[in-house]
């Protein structure tokens, strides 16, 4: 089988799927909020709702995943909610209605958490046919939106661009229509690789045996992980434009993100691969923290631009790059560490579940915020600060006593 032959390209295609889930579907936003928002005239909290809606999508496709995975194979599920993807990306570029747009993120935000749960099992069970490698393979898949980072930073502004020369009458719907187009392409090169991986079938009820009490602290630490670094996401752009920072500056700092969380799956491999507690989201919780509040207290004090200025903006964008996607990875470990392979979907969904909750209310905060006399500052120090105390609340997980290891 493919998958027995060549893990590596298995666990790369699976990285598509998960470049389409957030890379794409979500992440590409941080590009296009500052056009948009010029163009509709929203206001910060309008802007923020609009990956509110995403994270709302994900909450529902997190809790729906379960009953859809017993409709349908998970690889039929993973494949099918890419397409979905891309169709509900290219009608984003079909109209300018706030409410429209609105409801499509929503569905985008509901293929893309099925996506990841689907995505999240198979590349599960590919680390338990080769076992060695467990680690590495789940870093290469959480890494996979660092892909979609890289292609937005450079698809997106061409197309703006492009829409602007020929007179279209809002630009940045050129890059929806782009985006879309990308989603279906990688969907066509991921089926057949991940089409190999055996799959496991979910228990009946589709709920973890795992009692959800025994790794409250982990779930507790990815909800403020989902509140906190959505905000960086959302509004870093539009915080470093109002510092000074020139568009092509601005398009560079979030390719070098990009390449950072495609950097990042052999970085925290043998963390995951080692600790079997909240450690390791812990750390990243932590690490992510300091990065989201270095933009944030730049703005805050009015420091000048200068090039020590701009270097530590740029070491921002490498670290939170670097970590922020192996705090995803870090639960799925958690998960395999700690959990039979019959409660993974179980396991899986419960996190993935309270990270959108935690989305869902940490882009309209932060926007809120920012909306206020702090501005956008402000609202990225909210988000540093929620991520420094979820990794506080990470440390109080202890291994499971019923670990799947053991």
């Amino acid at each position: 089988m493919f998958s027995n032959k060549h893990p590596f390209l298995t666990a790369l295609s699976l990285a598509l799927g998960s470049a389409i889930a957030l890379g794409l579907a979500r992440f590409s936003y941080g590009l296009l909020l500052p056009v948009m928002r010029e163009d509709l005239d929203w206001s910060y909290l309008v802007a923020g709702t609009m990956n509110t809606a995403n994270a709302l999508g994900y909450f529902i496709g997190a809790l729906s995943s379960p009953a859809m995975m017993r409709r349908m194979s998970v690889h039929h599920f993973f494949i099918s909610s890419a397409i979905i993807t891309g169709v509900f990306l290219f009608l984003s570029g079909c109209t300018d209605q706030t409410s429209l747009l609105f409801i499509y993120r929503v569905i985008a935000g509901i293929a893309s958490a099925w996506i990841f749960v689907a995505g999240g099992v198979l590349i599960s069970q590919l680390g338990t046919i080769h076992a060695n490698k467990s680690g590495l393979m789940l870093g290469i898949f959480y890494a996979g939106p660092g892909l979609g980072i890289v292609l937005s930073s450079v698809i997106l502004p061409f197309f703006n661009d492009w829409g602007v020369k020929i007179s279209w009458d809002h630009s940045w719907q050129l890059s929806w229509y782009a985006l879309g187009i990308l989603c279906l392409i990688f969907t066509l090169i991921l089926v057949k690789p991940i089409s190999s991986i055996p799959a496991i079938p979910p228990k009946p009820s589709g709920d973890s045996g795992t009692p959800l009490k025994s790794y409250v602290p982990a779930l507790m630490g990815y909800f403020m992980f989902g509140v906190g670094y959505i905000g960086y996401m959302t509004f870093v752009v539009a915080l470093l434009k109002q510092l000074g920072l020139s568009s092509s500056t601005l398009n560079i700092f979030y390719a070098i993100l990009g390449f950072s969380v495609m950097a990042s799956s052999r970085l925290w491999a043998q963390m995951l691969d080692r600790f079997k507690g909240g450690q390791s989201l812990a750390i990243l919780n932590t690490l992510l923290g300091i990065a989201s509040l270095i933009p944030a207290l730049i703005a805050i004090y009015e420091i000048p631009l200068s090039n020590l200025i701009l270097l530590s903006i740029f070491g921002s964008g490498v670290l939170f790059g670097a970590v922020f996607l192996s705090a995803v990875a870090s639960t799925t470990a958690f998960v395999k560490h700690n959990m039979p392979s019959s409660d993974w979907v179980g396991g899986i969904t419960a996190f993935t579940s309270i990270f959108a909750a935690g989305q869902i209310i940490g882009p309209t905060i932060a926007g809120w915020i920012s909306d206020g006399q702090g501005g956008l500052a402000r609202g990225l120090l909210f988000s540093g600060l929620a991520l420094l105390l979820g990794g506080l609340i990470a440390t109080r997980q202890k291994p499971l006593s019923n670990s799947a290891e053991k």
